[in-house]
């Protein structure tokens, strides 16, 4: 071999490493850009004070007549309902950023690989928005009854629309994450980690470490608590469901795919 195919076979791994970074780097301007765009259709069709004003009403509607929020910084109203917004444009931008996700990696994976992949990531993304709705809609209110419900007499309940923020974003993404306990267990059958078996062994722990979590996510009542755990437990039985039927078809894929090389093997040449 001489010097000019050496040269080639080292070349081939650098342009090969080169262009999977150029596809990264286009994947992520795709994603901000996406991002961008539906924060400019936020601003044309709502302003930010409208989109917080609703992020705010499960609070509002449980304070007494004569509360309100407040800001405590000078720029406080306009860089929080900004800063909200900003959240809100990531959060419906999310199955678009899955998708240049998806679109980077599909070309490294087996048939079967692919398969189990996108649908993985549609569910992935679903589970997240139920488990932010869910927050919304249910633990918000509860949450926010019982803590202005026991405010000691003489304190008047007024929260600071910055630190309010603060708190309904780390809650709808900690909900979020956590109805994300079938996909967390699909993934954990199928790379070999853990088996289904010992999964199942160890759903007294699970439905233990359900409460345990809505302990921490929930104002401290049975009911609140029982409130999150029991979709927590649900969804971790489904997660069981679900990968009994995923490893049953990649195990049957993979079978056949030996059998079809041993054949290829077999054949006179």
């Amino acid at each position: 071999m001489n010097e000019n195919n050496f040269d080639e076979v080292d070349e081939e791994p650098v342009q090969s490493f080169i262009s999977h970074l150029i596809e990264l780097r286009n994947r992520l301007v795709y994603s901000i850009l996406s991002v961008f765009i539906v924060l400019g259709a936020l601003f044309y069709f709502t302003s930010p004070n409208e989109i917080y004003s609703y992020l705010a009403g499960p609070l509002l509607k449980q304070l007494p007549a004569n509360s309100s929020m407040i800001a405590t910084e000078v720029a406080s109203p306009f860089f929080t309902p900004f800063k909200l917004t900003m959240v809100v444009a990531v959060f419906i931008s999310i199955p678009l950023i899955l998708y240049q996700f998806w679109a980077f990696v599909a070309p490294g994976l087996y048939k079967h690989e692919r398969r189990l992949i996108l649908p993985l990531l549609i569910a992935s993304t679903f589970l997240f928005f139920l488990g932010a709705a869910f927050a919304y809609y249910v633990v918000f209110p509860l949450v926010f009854g019982f803590l202005t419900n026991t405010a000691p007499v003489g304190v008047a309940v007024m929260t600071d629309i910055s630190k309010y923020l603060d708190f309904i974003l780390t809650m709808l993404f900690a909900f979020g994450i956590c109805f994300e306990v079938p996909i967390f267990t699909i993934i954990l059958v199928w790379s070999g980690l853990v088996s289904i078996s010992t999964l199942s062994e160890q759903r007294p722990y699970v439905i233990v470490g359900a409460f345990i979590i809505g302990m921490f996510l929930t104002p401290p009542d049975a009911f609140s608590q029982t409130l999150l755990a029991i979709p927590m437990w649900l969804l971790f039985e489904i997660g069981l469901l679900f990968s009994r039927l995923f490893v049953r078809n990649i195990k049957s894929e993979t079978n056949s795919n030996f059998k079809a090389i041993e054949n290829n093997q077999d054949e006179p040449r």
